[in-house]
This record gives C-alpha cells, structure tokens and sequence, in this order.
C-alpha cells in the first residue's frame, strides 16, 4: 500500500479521520457547553435576581412598618416618608419577581402569598394610620397595635417561606453547575487525550511516510551538490515522492552532462581571455605610440613645412603658402587631438586614486587655473557649499574644468557670462546643476553632446575638437554618478549631474592601467607634457 498510496492520499486519510473524531468532540462540548450555558443562565438570570429581588421587597415592606409605626407614635409626617418610599419600592420589586417567576408555580404561589399578605396589612392597620391628621399622636383604637403585629408577623412568615423556596432554588442551580463543571474536566481531559493521540499518530506516520524517504533523497541530493555528480539517486516512499526522486535523477543526469559541456566552454573563455589580454596589450601599445611616436612625424612635418615656407616664400605663389598653412594646421590638429585622445583614455585607468574630496577646494583650484579667460570675457562664477565626495581628485577638477570652460567659450555676444554651480543631497546621491547663461544646447542634441569628437559648430566658430563633455560624462560614470542636459532649461544651458554620496565601489588597478603605467609615461615623445583636458580650452563639448 506505501508504494501505491501518494503523500497527499496519506495526508487525506489522516486528515478526514482526524476531523472525524474532532466533529465527535466537537458535538460532545457542543452540549456540554449548552447544558452549561442552560444552568447558568437559571442561576445568574433567575435564581440569584429573584434572591435579591426578595430581599428588596422584604425591606420594602419593614420600611412601611417602620414608618407607620412611627408616625403612630408621633403624628409628625415625616415619618411617613419610609412608608411613601416602601410602596413605591415594593411595586417594582413585585414587578421584577413577577417576571422572574413566570412558569415556575411555587415562586408565582409564594409571591401572591406575599402580595396578598401585604394588601391585607396595608388596608387594616397601614392605611387608617397614614390616613390620621398630623400633629398629634395616632390614637390606639385607630393604630390598632396587637392587630398589626400579628398581622406584619403573618407577612414577615410568607416573606421566609417564599425566600427559603427561592434559596432551595439557587442552591439547586448551583449544584448542577457544580456537576457541569466536573464533566466539563472530564470532556476537555478527553479532547487532550485524543489529540495527543492523532499527534503522535501523525507524527510517526508522517516520519515513516513522508520525512524518512525526503531525508534519504535530500542526503543524496547533497552528495551531489557536494560534487559526486556520479551518485545516482534511488527513489522509495510514496508514490509522489518516488516520482519526485525519478526527477531529480533525470535533473542530475542532466547537470552532469551540463557540467561536462561547462567544462569546455570555460577551457574555451580562458583561450579567450588570453587573447583579450594579448588584444589589451595591444592596444595599451598602440596608446604609447599614438601618443609619443606619432607625435614626432607630426611635428616634423609642421616644422618642415613652416622650414619651406619661409625659405621658399619668394617662389611660392599665394595658393602654395596658402597649402602649406592647411598642412600645418592638420598636424597641429591632428596632435591635439591626439592628446585629448590619451587624455580621455586614461580616465579610470591612470587617475583612479580615491580619497575625500572637498569640491569647494577644487573649484578654486579650477577657477584660477582658467583666471586668464574667466578676467577677458568677464565671467562671474558662483557656487552653492559643495560638499566633500569620494573620488579622484584630478578626474574631479577635469570634470569641473571642461565645464567652466565650455560656459565661457559658447557664451553669449550679448551679455557677460554668469556661471552658477547648485548642489542638494537626495538620499543617497548629491545632486548638481552647473547653469550658464550662454547660447545654451538644443534639446534634439542633448544626447549627442556628449559623444567624443562629435561638433555643433565649425572649428572657425568656436574652436575644439568636441570632447570636452564626453570627458566629463565618461568621469561622472566612473564615479558612479549620471549625467545630462535639462531640457526644460532656457536663456542658457544647464548640465546636471550626480555623485554617490556613499564611497563606490572601485575595481584595482587593471591589466591595462598597469601597462600604461609602465610603457606610456605621462610626457610625450619630446619631454613636453601633454596637452590638458580639453586641448589647452579648445577640447569643448560637442557642438
């Protein structure tokens, strides 16, 4: 039967006959907890309201005596204030045992006893004295004494009789009470027995269907997880958990021959992985030439062109000289752009030496180095209280020095520039928005700026050769920040960056960086150093 039955027909077999008995208690305290509300019911809304009831209607009446007999011996009317108080008292507390022993014969027949008993009192001795005019004692053929006595004591002989009932009553219920709370033990050590029962029933059930043959598969998953893919894994228990290990089988088969295919595709990443590094050596190679060896034809070829223009001026027509001009600005070019080249190569890969950077001290480093063209065009510069970052502090003062300088270069014809750098913190980034009031970025180039050597404007309009944002994106990201132009900007342009606030995450020094470091030095070729970022303020965005 365990291997044809499944863990859920075990589970519906157990659980149906578990609820089988609980519905069977369940009906047993169901009657149980009626009878007992039944009985106390009798007790709590009957038996003890009608005791107390009694005992009011009884003070009620001694309240009457009292105040009649007082008002017999004095004549003076506040004495028949107890007895005013005592009718009143006694209507409602009738009223009350006349509801409370509605269906119960001796209660009804005792209460009428009472009632009669009290009327009786009441008209005979009770009422002639109230009725007596004040002032002077009542007179004792009116008071009648030895009358009311006997009449009040057959009234105080109803009023025990009716309490001794009432009492007989109250104990009754509380006796059965007594009883129903001894079944009520009885039951509930009943239902605990039974549930320890179906407990511990289930639970061997359970371990020996259910968590046996999941402990046997999960040993043998694990021997496989640990790296005996070989291990093969046998199915027992239940039908459902036999197919289950059927499948893990088929899984392991599966990963084993995955593994062996893995296996080979990572002998083949590595091969590639060399060549990649091969490839980046290469490349680092061909930044030391491009940086130091081309340079070299290049200035030969300027020198030896303005060599021939000034020897041969006077047998060169005007177009000859003119050629030779479009020669050595190409160089000139060409060697600028060369180094600005190397310059955005090398972020991330030379300057990555991260520490605390207070933005305020590179600000004014950066706005004296550009003093010279701040002071010709009349910039004024200003800035919100930048904070201190985590980053490199050189990357930092290109990024803060390729965007001043673009402010000042496309300024307007029309006013002096005005520059403003505002910073707010959000979280877990600083927020910045470098905002100028130059000829500004239109929105359909607002991505396009920031692509290397890309141009808006002709070299003769505003020199450069386009690479002064694409520097400063490529520095943003590389601490880990974004950059962008705000579209919604006017009357200028506004760049809006962000910068962790929280240190990054920085890769070690790379393969690459290291080759760089040891064949391509920070001078050229000649011994000169190279050009700064943004080609000597000419390396403007791309526009």
């Amino acid at each position: 039967m365990e291997g044809r039955w499944t863990t859920s027909r075990w589970l519906t077999v157990g659980v149906s006959g578990a609820l089988l008995a609980l519905l069977v208690l369940s009906a047993l305290v169901a009657g149980f907890f009626r009878h007992s509300g039944t009985v106390t019911d009798q007790l709590v809304d009957h038996s003890s309201p009608a005791l107390t009831e009694a005992a009011l209607l009884e003070a009620a009446l001694i309240n009457q005596e009292t105040g009649t007999r007082g008002y017999a011996l004095s004549g003076q009317v506040q004495f028949l204030q107890p007895y005013t108080q005592g009718l009143t008292q006694q209507k409602d507390a009738v009223a009350e045992l006349r509801d409370l022993a509605a269906g119960d014969r001796t209660a009804s027949a005792d209460l009428d006893l009472v009632v009669a008993r009290a009327a009786r009192w009441r008209t005979d001795v009770a009422e002639p004295i109230a009725a007596s005019p004040p002032g002077r004692p009542v007179p004792a053929s009116l008071s009648q004494p030895g009358k009311g006595k006997a009449e009040f004591d057959a009234l105080r002989a109803a009023l025990l009789t009716q309490q001794h009932h009432l009492e007989q009553r109250s104990d009754a219920a509380r006796a059965d009470l007594k009883h129903t709370r001894h079944m009520r033990n009885w039951i509930f050590s009943a239902i605990a027995l039974v549930i320890l029962a179906l407990a511990v029933l289930v639970f061997f059930a359970l371990r020996r269907g259910v968590n046996r043959p999941l402990e046997r598969l999960a040993r043998q998953a694990r021997a496989v997880a640990d790296g005996d893919f070989e291990h093969p894994i046998d199915s027992v228990g239940p039908a459902d958990l036999r197919a289950l290990a059927r499948d893990v089988e088929a899984m392991r088969g599966r990963l084993a021959r995955e593994l062996s295919s893995s296996k080979k595709a990572r002998e083949a990443i590595g091969a590639h992985a060399v060549d990649l590094a091969r490839s980046n050596a290469e490349l680092e190679q061909f930044a030391y030439v491009a940086s130091h060896d081309l340079q070299e034809p290049l200035r030969k070829v300027a020198s030896f062109c303005q060599l021939l223009q000034r020897r041969y001026a006077d047998q060169l027509d005007e177009r000859a000289g003119q050629y030779i001009d479009y020669a050595v600005d190409g160089a000139n070019r060409m060697q600028t752009l060369i180094n600005d080249l190397l310059a955005f190569s090398r972020v991330g890969r030379v300057h990555n030496d991260y520490a605390l950077v207070d933005l305020n001290e590179v600000w004014g480093a950066t706005e004296a180095a550009l003093s010279v063209g701040i002071a010709e065009t009349g910039a004024v510069l200003t800035h919100d209280r930048l904070p201190t970052v985590t980053g490199d502090r050189t990357q930092l003062g290109m990024l803060l020095q390729n965007l001043i300088s673009n402010a000042v270069k496309f300024r307007s014809d029309e006013r002096a520039p005005r520059i403003h750098l505002a910073c707010e913190r959000d979280g877990d980034l600083w927020h910045f928005a470098f905002t100028d009031n130059g000829i500004g970025i239109e929105a359909e180039f607002a991505e396009r700026v920031f692509v290397i050597f890309q141009r808006l404007h002709t070299r003769e309009t505003y020199p450069g050769n386009g690479i002064g944002l694409a520097m400063c994106k490529k520095v943003v990201e590389f601490h880990g920040g974004t950059i962008g132009v705000d579209p919604g900007h006017t009357g200028g342009a506004r760049i809006v960056f962000t910068l962790p606030a929280d240190p990054p995450q920085v890769p070690g020094p790379t393969a690459a960086a290291e080759s760089d470091g040891r064949h391509a030095p920070e001078s050229d070729a000649a011994g000169q150093a190279p050009t700064p970022p943004g080609g000597s303020g000419q390396a403007g965005p791309a526009l």
